[in-house]
């Protein structure tokens, strides 16, 4: 009930926000387009944000046969948790992640990325992907993919105002539309916080209780963020949170627009023990 309550506020704000922007930019016939953008997009956001996410990170379906280590654990995990087996995606990059999408365990998919494959031992892995099907059965992963969808939409009304935005003479339509280019991003990245920060503490502790090691998903949070400093990944703000670390963003606002908590607060949670103590 709490994450459908989060669904339905998240999609609430996000339109009554696109509506307010169409306001500032259009009046009330600005307002109407906004209202019609926000419901068209609720919907593909419900429907299809799962596969825009992939898409976007060129992630390609596996089978069995082609990933058979990823398969037995995930096989092994949604028999004991009894879920039903997500598809399986990769993504080719040499930087280690992995996120999960979809919007219900029925229509999850779980993608890793070909450098999490290779950096981490079978403990480590189960841990990652255990944390991955956290998400799936707490039912985040509806809330991220609509706030990745809804966010993006946001992004790119904000910078249509800077040509559309305010009503008035030029100067005032421009100067509303560059409060419109800074305020958007940065409110549906507010709203993502909202619910991604403690999301990936819950994951954390949902996956270690599945494992029953929580030191395994430590050691592999700890070997994901040393070796992503080095062989770092791009993402876009919109679709950062899916991530089971903080991607790299190509911008550097501290840890206000961080959508993970930090590393060696995960770690601490799940030890008990601070990071540096972890062996």
């Amino acid at each position: 009930m709490g994450n459908t309550f989060k669904t339905a506020f998240l999609l609430t704000a996000m339109t009554l926000l696109l509506m307010a922007l169409g306001s500032w930019m259009g009046g009330e016939n600005g307002m109407l387009l906004a209202f019609v953008i926000a419901a068209v997009t609720n919907f593909i956001a419900y429907f299809f944000s799962d596969k825009i996410a992939l898409a976007s990170y060129r992630a390609q379906p596996v089978t069995r046969e082609q990933l058979p280590r990823a398969y037995a654990i995930v096989e092994r995990l949604t028999q004991k948790i009894g879920l039903p087996m997500p598809k399986i995606y990769v993504i080719p990059t040499d930087s280690p992640n992995a996120f999960a999408t979809g919007r219900n365990p029925r229509h999850a998919s779980v993608a890793v990325t070909q450098g999490i494959l290779g950096l981490l031992n079978d403990e480590e892995l189960e841990g990652v992907l255990a944390h991955e099907l956290g998400h799936v059965n707490n039912r985040d992963i509806l809330i991220s993919s609509i706030a990745a969808t809804l966010a993006g939409a946001i992004g790119y009304l904000g910078r249509f105002g800077l040509f559309f935005g305010g009503m008035g003479n030029r100067d005032e339509r421009r100067g509303g539309g560059i409060l419109m280019l800074i305020v958007a991003p940065i409110a549906a990245m507010m709203i993502q916080l909202a619910v991604s920060r403690s999301r990936e503490y819950q994951a954390d502790e949902t996956g270690a209780h599945f494992t029953g090691n929580p030191y395994a998903l430590a050691s592999a949070l700890q070997k994901l963020d040393a070796y992503a400093r080095r062989r770092p990944m791009l993402a876009t703000p919109s679709t950062a949170h899916l991530f089971i670390i903080q991607p790299f963003l190509g911008m550097s606002f501290g840890s206000l627009f961080s959508t993970h908590p930090p590393i060696a607060k995960r770690i601490e949670r799940l030890t008990g023990r601070p990071a540096e103590f972890l062996q």
